[in-house]
């Protein structure tokens, strides 16, 4: 793959989290990209669920722990609504 390849996959990667919401629980409607903290954390703890939710709630979890939530602030504009 080269860069340019992998590039605009994590491009479109961070797009579709941006779209995606949680579909069970206490936040189900909810963006992954806005669910609290502390609530992703817990899953952290608890274990992610398995498959392509799971993977994108770990992303979430690494993106806020780590400090990096500006990286959301483009995707929350523009009708992601």
């Amino acid at each position: 793959m080269t860069m340019e390849e992998e590039t605009a996959f994590d491009h479109r990667a961070l797009l579709e989290l941006a779209g995606m919401r949680m579909p069970f629980g206490r936040y189900a409607g909810r963006r992954l990209i806005d669910l609290p903290e502390p609530y992703v954390v817990w899953f952290a703890r608890q274990g992610f669920p398995e498959g392509k939710l799971g993977e994108m709630l770990r992303t979430v979890h690494e993106i806020k722990v780590n400090g990096l939530e500006y990286l959301f602030a483009p995707l929350r504009g523009g009708g992601w609504e």
